[in-house]
């Protein structure tokens, strides 16, 4: 079962890094997903996964916030709606299928906008110390 988790996290993290090259495709939700199955799956890749460069911080500030992050809502949604705008005017998609790739996109533009963009601030009158835990 190990084996099958693991497979899965790198299904997704193929995803993941396909979404950081094409336009429309997410990579947010992959990482997140990938992160998941690893976890269930790989000690070892779900911590080489929260050190990556790339998807750490984004990972991190998800585990330990739930917070997206505002300039991955602003790309993430820009390029949705670029997509969107493609299929729509340039490409040979059928109508249906945009509307459905469509409302699969304002789903996840809503997920994102409901998630909040920045770290909860410390409570009135807390002052910060350096070498405190944020």
């Amino acid at each position: 079962m190990r084996l099958l988790w693991i497979m899965l996290g790198w299904v997704f993290m193929a995803l993941a890094v396909l979404g950081v090259i094409l336009p429309g495709l997410p990579t947010t939700p992959f990482v997140l997903l990938a992160a998941w199955a690893f976890h269930k799956g790989s000690r070892r890749w779900a911590q080489w996964l929260e050190q990556h460069r790339l998807f750490g911080p984004l990972l991190l500030n998800w585990q330990r916030h739930r917070v997206i992050p505002r300039h991955a809502k602003v790309a993430a949604m820009t390029m949705m709606a670029v997509s969107l705008v493609y299929l729509t005017v340039w490409s040979e998609v059928p109508g249906l299928a945009v509307a459905a790739i469509g409302a699969v996109m304002l789903g996840s533009a809503s997920w994102m906008l409901w998630c909040p963009s920045a770290k909860p601030q410390q409570t009135e009158g807390a002052a910060e110390r350096p070498g405190d835990p944020v």
